[in-house]
C-alpha cells in the first residue's frame, strides 16, 4: 500500500504545469534585441558576446568580421609564442637540472672528458636528468605559461562563441584569420616542437 501512494505521490509531482512559456523547438529562438537562427545565415542582426554588440548595419558587419580576422591571427601568433616559450622553458629546465646535478658532485653531460666510461656515465646522468624527473617549477616561467595559456584558452572560448551564433560571414572570417595566422606564425610551432628537449 505504501509503495503505491509514494507511486502516486511522485507521478503527482511529476507532471508537467503549464507556466504559460511556450516550449516548442520549432522556431528560431526569440531574445530581447532579435532573433537568434539556429542554422546558417549571411543576415544581420546578431549579437556578438555582449548584448550591446549588434551586428544591425553593413558597416558594424564589415567591423565584426575583420575584428575577428585580426583575432584569429593573433590566436596563432600567441600559439607561436606559447610554443617557442615552452621550447625555451624547457631547455632552461634542463640547465638547472643539470646545474644541481653538478652541484651534488656528479658528472655533467657537458664534460669534455675523452674517457670512454666517463662518457658513458656523462650519458647515463643527461638521460636520467632529461628523462625521468619532472622540470622544476621556475615561477617565473609558469606564471607566464599560466597567463598565456589563459588569454589563449579564453580567445578560444570567444571563437567558440561566435561560432554559436551560426553567422557564417562570422565563421568564415575566423576560419580566414586562422588559416593567415597559421601561414604566418605556423612554422614558429613546428620549429619548436621540433627542437624541444
Amino acid at each position: 500500500m505504501q509503495a503505491i501512494l509514494t507511486t502516486l505521490l511522485l507521478a503527482s509531482l511529476a507532471q508537467a504545469h503549464d507556466n504559460g512559456m511556450d516550449m516548442t523547438m520549432d522556431g528560431a529562438m526569440s531574445l530581447t534585441m532579435g532573433e537568434m537562427l539556429p542554422y546558417l545565415h549571411f543576415t544581420r542582426g546578431d549579437m556578438l558576446w555582449f548584448a550591446g554588440w549588434t551586428t544591425e548595419s553593413a558597416s558594424s558587419m564589415v567591423g565584426a568580421c575583420i575584428g575577428l580576422f585580426l583575432l584569429a591571427i593573433i590566436e596563432r601568433w600567441i600559439a607561436a609564442c606559447r610554443a617557442v616559450m615552452a621550447a625555451h622553458w624547457s631547455k632552461r629546465a634542463a640547465i638547472l637540472r643539470a646545474d644541481r646535478m653538478n652541484a651534488r658532485g656528479l658528472p655533467s653531460a657537458s664534460s669534455s672528458e675523452v674517457d670512454f666510461k666517463q662518457s658513458a656515465v656523462n650519458v647515463r646522468v643527461r638521460d636520467a636528468a632529461t628523462l625521468r624527473h619532472a622540470p622544476p617549477f621556475v615561477l617565473a616561467h609558469d606564471l607566464m605559461r599560466g597567463f598565456t595559456y589563459m588569454f589563449h584558452t579564453a580567445l578560444q572560448f570567444a571563437f567558440m562563441l561566435t561560432v554559436m551564433t551560426f553567422q557564417a560571414a562570422f565563421i568564415l572570417s575566423i576560419i580566414v584569420g586562422l588559416g593567415v595566422g597559421e601561414t604566418l606564425f605556423g612554422r614558429y610551432i613546428a620549429h619548436a616542437s621540433a627542437h624541444a628537449i
